[in-house]
This record gives C-alpha cells, sequence and structure tokens, in this order.
C-alpha cells in the first residue's frame, strides 16, 4: 500500500525544485517539488519525496487530524 502525506510548506529553494515541508509535531523533511506549482504557504500531498498535488488548506488540515487520530487510537492500544 502507498501512502502520500500532507504538508505546509515553509521554505523553497531559489530554483522552486525542492522545498522545506512541515508535517506538524515538528516534524520537517525535504521534498521535491518540480512536479507542481507552489508557494511558501501552500499545503502539499507528498509520496516518496514528490509533491504530487497541492492541496487546500481545509482538506489539507483534515486529513491531518485523522492522521493523528490514528496515531492516537494506535498509542491507546499499546
Amino acid at each position: 500500500m502507498c501512502l502520500a502525506i500532507p504538508g505546509k510548506i515553509i521554505e523553497l529553494d531559489k530554483k522552486k525544485q525542492n522545498a522545506t515541508v512541515d508535517y506538524g509535531s515538528g516534524t520537517r523533511r525535504k521534498a521535491n517539488v518540480s512536479l507542481v506549482q507552489v508557494k511558501i504557504g501552500d499545503y502539499i500531498l507528498v509520496h516518496a519525496g514528490f509533491a504530487i498535488q497541492v492541496l487546500d488548506k481545509k482538506e489539507a488540515q483534515e486529513t491531518l487530524a485523522l492522521f493523528k487520530e490514528m496515531l492516537s487510537l494506535a498509542e491507546e492500544e499499546q
């Protein structure tokens, strides 16, 4: 199964090929954004290190809330 994770662009390199993406809870990673047109503040869907889609803010936040809920439930089971 493949999984794409939503995150918010907080920094772009000068060529706009790579971005620093905030996935929440202090998790930040680099992602290649050459496949989509983005700007700082955009929410994107990242799969295997590549941004594959730009999301609207509401959709991204709803998806992130679902991920947090799933993690919380998993932690409760342990």
